[in-house]
């Protein structure tokens, strides 16, 4: 029997990580800062073979994503650095290849975007989906040369200033109810063997 590969589940909030099951979860904490460090350590403390960072996200209103839509992201983004110089920092990190392939068969339902990653509601610009973690959690796996990928659940109109009309649990349930398969898809994205060239 194959032993599955060690997935290391990433959340913000408690609310936002699925109850326990073939994988390794934490709580990182809410916003960049937090994220990276919480993820830096758990990388240290479990070595996984793989992250998936899970949570909830708002999308702007012309997107149309209703509340509780799954969002694979096709890449995650840093938007609070402003006009400093690309070069001064690391600003984008892309999902491996590999783990992004296998979640976009495992929930074909789900939407591919670019996330913006920002410490403030609202903070982001040019993206469609804004969060406050992923890019800190990606940036920590490719510190650490790990394969990592965001998915996140719609919770709000990132214009909706109102938070009372935001669907917070609508979107928890949608997060933490696929995070099996999330797992899973990880995993077969792992186990299998690479063609021989």
């Amino acid at each position: 029997m194959t032993t599955r590969a060690r997935i290391l589940v990433v959340a913000a909030t408690a609310r936002e990580l699925a109850p326990p099951g073939d994988w390794i979860g934490i709580i990182c904490g809410v916003g960049p800062v937090e994220a990276a460090v919480a993820t830096a350590r758990a990388i240290a403390e479990h070595q996984p073979q793989a992250i998936v960072h899970v949570g909830i996200a708002g999308a702007r209103a012309r997107c149309a994503l209703p509340p509780g839509a799954i969002v694979v992201g096709a890449s995650s983004h840093y938007c609070d650095l402003g006009d400093l110089p690309p070069e001064w920092a690391t600003r984008e990190v892309a999902p491996s290849s590999d783990l992004l392939e296998s979640m976009r068969r495992a929930v074909p339902e789900a939407t591919c975007r670019p996330i913006g990653t920002t410490a403030r509601v609202g903070g982001t610009t040019e993206h469609d989906v804004e969060a406050m973690e992923g890019f800190a959690v990606l940036r920590a796996a490719q510190k650490a040369r790990l394969p990592a990928i965001e998915v996140r659940a719609i919770s709000n109109d990132i214009e909706e200033s109102d938070r009372s009309r935001w669907h917070f649990a609508r979107a928890f349930d949608a997060i933490t109810a696929i995070t099996p398969t999330l797992v899973r898809a990880a995993q077969d994205a792992l186990d299998t063997p690479a063609p021989h060239a």
